[in-house]
């Protein structure tokens, strides 16, 4: 076999071999699964509610324990399907939850927004975590066209906020990637309601 021949074979096994990690990376990248997801009518409009599955690594266990808060982003879509052009995105709404340890009351924290919620152990505050209730995503009298949608919904660790030593560590290492993939389910928003018909009362004979 001659120089360039063997060099080929090389070159083919060594590409063979990038392949194959990167398969293994994208068989690992979805860490989080979502179990299930579902829109319901409520008086203020839409709400999403939506099951989650995943095992926090311990190195971001560890993280939390000492200091670290971490940041889980939900994020929901809904997009109108249109055959005779490009979909349309109707909604497009973001959760940011904060799991975090305050070490003086012993106690693991849980945030979104101006709710925060307390627990005595990272399970406790991992359960609530996963489950995502009653979160408004179409607000009422929000025009909804009568049309099929798609919605869709994640769940993913927002990297961006954690320390610049773990965002560097996060490159190389897939402990500390958690994300789902977007889970999509049809919906169809339900047709508005007619429009009021205006009536007068019929005037008396002779009134002026």
């Amino acid at each position: 076999m001659t120089s360039s021949a063997t060099r080929g074979l090389a070159l083919l096994k060594t590409l063979l071999a990038l392949l194959a990690c990167a398969a293994v990376l994208a068989a690992r990248a979805d860490e989080i699964e979502v179990l299930d997801a579902r829109l319901s009518a409520t008086e203020e409009g839409l709400a999403l509610e939506a099951d989650f599955a995943f095992e926090l690594k311990p190195r971001l266990g560890e993280a939390v324990a000492n200091g670290v808060p971490l940041y889980f982003v939900v994020e929901f879509e809904l997009t109108r399907l249109r055959w005779w052009w490009f979909d349309e995105k109707a909604v497009a709404k973001r959760m940011q939850l904060r799991l975090s340890y305050h070490p003086l009351l012993r106690q693991y924290r849980l945030s979104t927004g101006m709710l925060q919620q307390q627990f005595q152990s990272l399970d406790e505050a991992l359960h609530v975590l996963k489950r995502v209730r009653n979160w408004l995503v179409v607000e009422r009298g929000a025009a909804l066209a009568d049309a099929n949608h798609e919605a869709a919904v994640r769940m993913r660790l927002d990297i961006s906020l954690l320390p610049k030593p773990f965002q560097v560590s996060a490159i190389t290492s897939r402990d500390l990637n958690l994300e789902s993939a977007w889970r999509r389910f049809p919906f169809r928003a339900p047709p508005a309601p007619p429009a009021p018909v205006e009536t007068r009362e019929p005037r008396e004979a002779g009134g002026r």
